[in-house]
């Protein structure tokens, strides 16, 4: 029988027709790409750059940043980072690196691992398992979801350096394996049309893939997953996001959810770890980089969509949030 919704909706902070969550998660504007779906014998191991190299090595904009992902359909592999701390993901499992740190995947005691760039290149696999090899080698799908805009997004900077769960784990909101099960297979079959089916799959494998984050997420613990599951708390995010623009105060937010102003501020803070207007203040950056990346809007315009009347006080604002004004900004992305 299928599940009710009750749960879910009990976690989704939303105010009129503004959800909270589907709001940040489309501010990603996430996609995805496949690098590798191989079998490999061991011993081996390949080499994933950070996030930035990787990027430059993908050739993609200044504003995407490539997040890996290793799903493992068969076998084991192993997740070293350069602080020697170690993650096992077994079949069935899927880790996905948020930090964009460098790191190593292995199976078996391999002396020097091989590039990722150097596979991509090479075109074949370099660790093919031969029949006797097989039932001890490991099958895996590795690729990379692509985020826009990040920066001083809630959702991205709340995710652990690396989050690694079951895809097979039942749920009535989600079906990450058949997901994945269909990616592997659009890609077997080469199909037309299978490249651009993929990538949509993969950006609701990454959705999907919050979403069972979010299910997870302590009600009682701190930051923003947990801060929408707060009724105060959530109520407070929807008002800001549903209207970025409006003139927010402590006190206009406070007697929007029903609460003293010093009760309501001590709440929030409590579990986002940020004060209500510091929380403003990043949200209305995050859009106005949007809007600069995405509109011809004069730059005042834009200021007073999101609550600057007085564009030196924008640009002021911007240049502390983003590390440089907003015209400068826009120029860089469009480089």
């Amino acid at each position: 029988m299928l599940k009710t919704t009750e749960k879910y909706a009990e976690t989704i902070a939303s105010v009129g027709n503004v959800d909270v969550l589907s709001d940040v998660m489309g501010s990603l504007r996430i996609s995805g790409s496949i690098l590798l779906k191989e079998d490999y014998a061991p011993p081996w191991a390949i080499a994933i750059p950070d996030a930035e190299s990787l990027r430059c090595l993908l050739k993609l904009g200044k504003g995407v940043r490539p997040v890996d992902f290793h799903f493992v359909q068969r076998g084991h592999i192993v997740i070293t980072r350069k602080d020697g701390s170690q993650t096992i993901v077994e079949a069935g499992e899927m880790a996905i690196c948020f930090d964009g740190a460098a790191h190593w995947i292995s199976q078996g005691e391999e002396g020097k691992a091989v590039s990722v760039e150097t596979l991509l290149a090479s075109g074949g696999n370099l660790f093919q398992p031969s029949e006797v090899d097989r039932p001890r080698s490991a099958s895996l799908i590795c690729g990379v979801f692509l985020m826009r805009d990040v920066e001083l997004n809630p959702l991205f900077s709340s995710l652990p350096s690396i989050m690694h769960f079951s895809a097979s784990r039942p749920s009535g909101f989600h079906n990450l394996s058949g997901m994945l099960d269909r990616i592997a297979a659009e890609i077997n079959q080469r199909s037309l049309g299978g490249t651009y089916v993929v990538e949509r799959l993969l950006e609701l494998l990454c959705v999907e893939s919050l979403r069972v984050h979010l299910e997870s997420a302590l009600p009682s613990g701190q930051g923003w997953f947990s801060g929408l599951r707060d009724p105060v708390v959530g109520r407070a995010i929807a008002l800001i996001h549903a209207k970025p623009g409006k003139d927010w105060s402590v006190d206009r937010l406070a007697e929007n959810v029903a609460m003293s102003p010093s009760r309501f501020a001590a709440r929030f803070s409590s579990a986002l770890g940020e004060s209500p207007m510091a929380y403003v203040a990043k949200w209305r950056m995050n859009v106005a980089g949007r809007l600069l990346n995405d509109t011809r809007e004069p730059i005042g315009k834009i200021a007073a969509d999101v609550g600057y009347e007085n564009v030196p006080a924008f640009n002021r604002a911007f240049k502390k949030h983003r590390g440089m004004p907003p015209a400068a900004w826009r120029a860089q992305r469009e480089m």
